[in-house]
């Protein structure tokens, strides 16, 4: 929780606000870039992670479900055979696989559940790192160019033109609020139509799916007469 709180900070990030705030703005996108680089790597090794504790339950849930088969079986015979203890002891061993089968299948669920979330966090961190990358370069361009026209306006006040100048850093000011304002828009915007499109895709998927399952189910149901 505490990587994805990082993380959502950095997205939520606004970079206005650490311009105005910052004594050298350059240095400091250049030092976001570099920390949501490394939440990506974080992010990367956490899925790895999840994925793999993910499969393991999986197993431990397929093993205790085979488990509980096998000792049906052997129920099975020994009511054949008229051993009713050996029977009971049988199924009492059958219960408790089941058991583990249930905590297993839930943990396994809620491990994907998880994976899922940090699948999607990731993508989402991809997207704006690259989208974040273009934007500081745009605004640190923007940022050289004010210090230029800030040199020059301090030229014109040396030669006497310092109602000009003074109105030349204003405009300056104002587009460079502009830009960077409709960068920020830009970095912090939602999901874009790709995802969107992505997300309808795989929920039709979903569907479709679950709509071969049972029918499937229903083709195997045994007819009732």
């Amino acid at each position: 929780m505490a990587l994805l709180e990082r993380v959502s900070t950095l997205l939520r990030a606004n970079l206005n606000d650490l311009i105005e705030k910052a004594e050298d703005p350059e240095r400091l996108l250049k030092q976001l870039v570099l920390d949501m680089e490394n939440q990506l790597l974080q992010v990367k090794t956490q899925v790895a992670i999840a994925i793999a504790d993910q499969h393991l339950l999986e197993k431990k849930r397929a093993e205790h479900e085979a488990e509980a088969a096998e000792w049906k079986r052997k129920a099975e015979l020994a009511v054949a055979k008229g051993l009713d203890d050996l029977a009971r002891g049988a199924l009492e061993r059958a219960l408790s696989h089941e058991k583990l089968t249930a905590s297993f299948a839930s943990q396994a669920e809620d491990q994907r559940l998880e994976a899922d979330t940090l699948r999607q966090t990731l993508r989402k961190l991809d997207q704006k790192l690259s989208e974040t990358r273009a934007q500081c370069e745009m605004l640190m361009a923007e940022h050289r160019r004010a210090k230029i026209v800030g040199r020059a306006a301090q030229a014109q006040q040396h030669v006497g033109v310092a109602q000009e100048s003074a109105l030349g850093r204003m405009k300056n000011r104002v587009r460079q609020s502009s830009a960077e304002n409709a960068a920020v828009s830009e970095i912090l915007a939602p999901d874009t139509l790709e995802d969107r499109f992505r997300n309808l895709e795989e929920s039709e998927q979903v569907e479709m799916l679950l709509g071969k399952m049972k029918t499937r189910a229903a083709l195997q149901a045994p007819v009732q007469d």
